[in-house]
């Protein structure tokens, strides 16, 4: 069943409060980054451990930062899907996605059982996930 007006304009607001939040994230990550920089992590003379700290830290803000990257990128394309009158239809089989599926996962493009098998062949066992 395609969404009501008052069910567009409460994930409109969904998308862009969190585009804010993300933003600000970012922004914060970025900032984190610039201030934890390896040299000031690892310190002045820094030993193997030292190294690996830093490099850790510096390994899971870079991830975080591209995960929330990744999922503003998300919500632009639901926003021009919004405008184009596309969004909550699944890419893949062209049924309505759930509204309570949109509520909690306003980018999503594809309905729960598209989701499923699309996972299933995509995801790649070897590639480290936060």
């Amino acid at each position: 069943m395609p969404m009501t007006d008052s069910e567009r304009s409460e994930i409109e607001s969904l998308i862009n409060r969190r585009r804010i939040q993300l933003t600000r994230e970012i922004e914060s990550g970025v900032e984190r980054t610039r201030d934890n920089s390896f040299d000031a992590v690892a310190g002045e003379a820094p030993d193997a451990g030292d190294e690996a700290l830093a490099s850790l830290v510096a390994d899971t803000e870079n991830a975080e930062t591209r995960r929330d990257m990744r999922e503003l990128q998300e919500l632009d394309a639901a926003l021009t899907r919004l405008a184009e009158g596309t969004y909550g239809i699944c890419i893949d089989c062209g049924d309505d996605i759930p509204i309570e599926r949109l509520r909690v996962n306003p980018g999503a493009k594809r309905c729960i059982r598209c989701q499923s098998v699309y996972e299933k062949t995509h995801t790649h066992p070897s590639e480290p996930t936060l």
